[in-house]
């Protein structure tokens, strides 16, 4: 990822991001408690860790990877404070093989959309180096609902700009090597809008 791109999110962390609620995500909390995380489990764009910690909690061995080294800080202290055993590492999810691990389950939220298109194709790349056949992924992204027309859509995520994402982005992206197994209407919780952001949420088996 991008130096500036690096820089620009852990600025935030000076403060609370637009992004960073204290606690899950309800969509993927959903899932945790319907018993979809398996296995070794991957956090990428962690944040400070409030997800991976939910996986950890559950007993499933579990790293968070982001770059922003403000929010893995913040993350190590969760853990210690907590006594769970999360593994939090500043890293990039553009080169997870760096990681030198396998994973049964991987989690993104919401940093699917910050990626450009070519960083994109990097990205799903990058997971297939780290993801066994069947391991499973499950993306949370800003959608495109509500926001007809072609061409670029962004927003601003807290200063960060989130291209807002199709489903066909998303099946375009995961197309080789990767099956989507769905993806859903979903809401993507902020801190700033009491009724959050449209988003997508997507369950993705390697193959």
């Amino acid at each position: 990822m991008g130096g500036s791109k690096v820089e620009g999110f852990d600025a935030h962390y000076a403060g609370t991001p637009l992004w960073d609620l204290g606690r899950p995500q309800t969509a993927l909390r959903d899932l945790a408690e319907a018993g979809a995380f398996r296995g070794r489990v991957l956090d990428v764009g962690c944040g400070t860790g409030e997800v991976a910690l939910m996986a950890a909690a559950l007993g499933l061995p579990t790293v968070g990877i982001d770059s922003a080294s403000t929010a893995i800080g913040i993350a190590r202290r969760k853990a210690e404070e907590r006594g769970l055993p999360a593994r939090f590492l500043v890293g990039d999810a553009l080169n997870s093989a760096d990681l030198g691990e396998q994973f049964d389950t991987v989690l993104d939220c919401a940093l699917f959309h910050a990626f450009s298109e070519t960083e994109r194709v990097r990205y799903a790349g990058s997971l297939a180096t780290v993801m066994p056949p069947d391991a499973r992924l499950f993306l949370l992204c800003i959608s495109d609902r509500h926001h007809p027309g072609s061409g670029p859509r962004r927003e601003s995520q807290g200063g960060i700009r989130a291209r807002r994402v199709s489903q066909d982005e998303i099946r375009a992206t995961f197309a080789d090597g990767w099956r989507v197994d769905s993806i859903e209407p979903a809401t993507l919780e902020n801190n700033r809008d009491i009724d959050g952001a449209p988003g997508w949420l997507a369950a993705i088996t390697r193959t």
